[in-house]
C-alpha cells in the first residue's frame, strides 16, 4: 500500500482482508462525486481489495486502482470500469491531467507523502480534488469494547507501525498540501456475528507482527473472553468505524 520498497502490512492476509474488512457508505462516494469537477477518470491509489474503487464506478467512467502489492491486486474486486495495476503511490504511470479524483482510502499515512503529492498535482485535472479517509478503532458493546481497546491500546501497542499514530489522531496531524474542504460525518455500519470480528481482527497488522515474534496470535488468547461477552455465536451485535476525511481541491493551473 505504499511505495517501491513498502512497508508491506497487508499482502499476507490479502484474502482475509478482502473478506472481513469493512464496507464504506455510498453516501461517501455521493459526495465525492458531487465535489469532482468532471465524472470521466478517477484514481483509486493504494486501492487494497478495490472496495472504494468498485464504489467510484458508479460515479466514474473509469477507474484507474493501483496498490502496490500483487496479492492485493490478486484479491481485488472485478468491475468493468475498474482496471487494476499493480503501482507504488509515488509512480502510478497516469498521465497528466487526466483524472478528476483521486481517493485514498485507509492508505495515505504509507505513502512517501511529499513525492505523492507531486504526482496528484501532476495527475490531476483543473480543480481537481484529492480525498484520503481513514478509520479507527471500531465501536461496538461495551463489554466486547473493553477488549479490543485493551487488545489494542495493551497487548498490540509496540507492534503498531509508527504510521499508526495518524489514524489516532483522524488525520488531524497528517500533512496535507490542499485547503481542506469540510466534510460531512461518513461512518461505517455492519451487524455482525462472532466469527466476522474474530476474521476482522486478525487483519490487523499489528496482529501480524505480534504473532511473528512470539509465535501466538494474540486473537487467540482473547477468544474465550470474546466469545463471554458477546454470547451466542449467531447473535448480531452492531459495529460501527467513524470515517475521518481530509479533501482539498488542487488549483486551477493557467
Amino acid at each position: 500500500m505504499a511505495s517501491g520498497g513498502f512497508s508491506d502490512h497487508f499482502s499476507s492476509v490479502s484474502a482475509g482482508y478482502a473478506r472481513h474488512r469493512p464496507h464504506y457508505p455510498r453516501e461517501l462516494f455521493v459526495w465525492l462525486a458531487t465535489l469532482a469537477p468532471g465524472h470521466r477518470k478517477a484514481w483509486d491509489c493504494g486501492t487494497g481489495n478495490g472496495q472504494a474503487a468498485v464504489s467510484l464506478a458508479e460515479f466514474f467512467d473509469t477507474v484507474v486502482a493501483t496498490d502496490a502489492s500483487a496479492a492485493q491486486i490478486g484479491n481485488a474486486m472485478a468491475h468493468e470500469r475498474v482496471h487494476y495495476r499493480v503501482a507504488a503511490a509515488e509512480c502510478p504511470q497516469i498521465e497528466a491531467n487526466a483524472v478528476d479524483l483521486i481517493t485514498v482510502a485507509q492508505a495515505l499515512h504509507w505513502f512517501d507523502r511529499p513525492r505523492f503529492y507531486d504526482v496528484s498535482r501532476q495527475v490531476l485535472t483543473n480543480d481537481g480534488v484529492l480525498a484520503a479517509w481513514c478509520y479507527g478503532l471500531l465501536q461496538t458493546v461495551p463489554d466486547v469494547a473493553a477488549i479490543i481497546d485493551t487488545l489494542y491500546h495493551g497487548t498490540l501497542a509496540r507492534y503498531w507501525p509508527a504510521e499508526r499514530r495518524y489514524i489516532d489522531t483522524a488525520y488531524q496531524s497528517i500533512g496535507f498540501p490542499y485547503e481542506r474542504i469540510p466534510a460531512p460525518h461518513f461512518e461505517m455500519y455492519a451487524e455482525w456475528r462472532r466469527d466476522d470480528l474474530s476474521g476482522y481482527l486478525r487483519t490487523w497488522s499489528a496482529v501480524q507482527r505480534c504473532t511473528q515474534d512470539t509465535g501466538r496470535n494474540p486473537v487467540d488468547a482473547i477468544d474465550a473472553a470474546l466469545d463471554e461477552a458477546w454470547g451466542a455465536p449467531d447473535r448480531l451485535h452492531p459495529v460501527v468505524w467513524p470515517i475521518h476525511v481530509v479533501a482539498g481541491r488542487v488549483p486551477l493551473r493557467d
